[in-house]
């Protein structure tokens, strides 16, 4: 394991490993997902379904595509936060 992860238990620090690689996966698959329509985020995606810019299919399955994956992204995120505070606890 790295320097960060010093002072952590061996399973705590796979842990958080393990949801740190999640969490990149998901930021890479929503960022391409994005890039795909030239959009910098989910709401400008919308706005651009909704103006008819873009083809209401499939773009806006992408844009629920994208949005779950932040979604999921945010979740990890406060799950790594919670095994951190954990961690720091011991």
């Amino acid at each position: 394991m790295d320097n960060l992860y010093t002072g952590l238990e061996y399973q705590q620090a796979s842990q958080i490993e393990s949801l740190s690689k999640l969490m990149y996966e998901l930021r890479e698959h929503r960022k391409a997902l994005l890039a795909q329509y030239h959009v910098a985020d989910e709401l400008a995606m919308l706005e651009q379904i909704y103006t008819g810019k873009l083809a209401e299919h499939p773009a806006y399955e992408h844009y629920l595509s994208a949005r779950i994956l932040w979604e999921m992204q945010e979740t990890t995120r406060m799950t790594i936060a919670d095994h951190l505070r954990e961690a720091n606890k011991s």
